[in-house]
């Protein structure tokens, strides 16, 4: 038997009546279930049989019944809204199976604290998972989530764009190390003897001032002499062994590398400078990811328990 073509002025709202018309059989007792009037209804039916060029449902007596068209109809219509109502849902992800390989930009004071804690926690539900971390560089961060060249970034930069998607992982003061026999440890620490001495920063981007020289000049009008930048938190301790240089550190720095073992002394910072919030940034294209969003919940359950310790 030959039908006429479907016409494409049709949208998944039709469908959805005609699957109720072909169940009911029934404009009643679809506008019932729809909780709209009689009339509404027949108005869908009217398109309905305009677009599939078919009366669909016709009187037979005193009731309705379905064309053959309107019952070859019946199975198609129904898998085609189970198709659309599982487009939302995401399939459940088998990580055993699976062998992502993600690249995290990050200082070496994350990657040196959280690296092992996190490939255990990876690998543990995704066997085959693979990261590689990046260093931190000069290149642009939100330029290089944008184009995927890398999957996540962590660290404490305030460069980044808008559109990136950022979330907190925890917040770091910085605490003033210098030597063992230091001659700043001879008296009382205060911003004067802080600045009297000479000073290593690090940098991924060569810069000399930071928050530390904008809190000492705002407040007490003092300037750090910089005579040393280093790329690196732990290349800047092996830095001061030997010397009278101070190195202003991030504290979460000893929860990688114990301070007394390298000979160095750790003392309060006497300025006040606001904490550095670290954080995990991404492209928003990702944040419904399920294996991305995998990533950064394990990352952010390594964090809290690691910080636990």
């Amino acid at each position: 038997m030959e039908h006429g073509s479907m016409k494409q002025d049709y949208d998944l709202n039709l469908l959805y009546v005609l699957a109720l018309l072909l169940e009911e059989q029934s404009v009643i007792g679809v506008a019932r279930r729809m909780k709209v009037s009689s009339a509404t209804v027949s108005r869908f039916l009217a398109r309905i049989r305009d677009a599939f060029s078919d009366p669909i449902l016709v009187l037979s007596g005193r009731r309705m019944v379905l064309t053959p068209r309107a019952v070859e109809l019946q199975a198609q219509v129904a898998a085609v809204l189970a198709g659309a109502r599982a487009l939302p849902q995401q399939e459940e992800v088998d990580f055993a199976k699976l062998t992502p390989s993600f690249t995290i930009r990050a200082n070496d004071v994350v990657t040196s604290v959280f690296s092992g804690p996190l490939m255990q926690e990876l690998t543990r539900t995704c066997p085959g998972c693979h990261v590689r971390f990046a260093p931190e560089s000069e290149g642009n961060d939100s330029e290089a989530l944008r184009k995927g060249t890398v999957d996540l970034f962590i660290g404490a930069t305030r460069e980044l764009q808008q559109d990136i998607r950022r979330q907190k992982l925890f917040s770091t003061q910085f605490r003033g190390v210098v030597r063992n026999g230091h001659p700043i440890l001879d008296g009382e620490i205060t911003p004067a003897a802080f600045t009297r001495y000479k000073h290593v920063v690090v940098s991924r981007k060569g810069r000399r001032r930071g928050p530390i020289d904008v809190a000492l000049d705002q407040r007490y009008g003092l300037e750090r002499n910089i005579a040393l930048v280093m790329p690196s938190h732990y290349a800047a301790l092996h830095g001061i062994m030997h010397t009278d240089l101070i190195f202003s550190m991030p504290d979460i720095v000893e929860c990688g590398v114990s301070i007394a073992a390298q000979g160095l002394i750790a003392f309060d910072f006497p300025v006040i400078v606001e904490p550095l919030e670290v954080f995990q940034a991404w492209h928003p294209r990702l944040d419904a990811d399920p294996v991305h969003r995998w990533l950064r919940t394990a990352i952010t359950n390594v964090v809290r328990r690691r910080l636990e310790r």
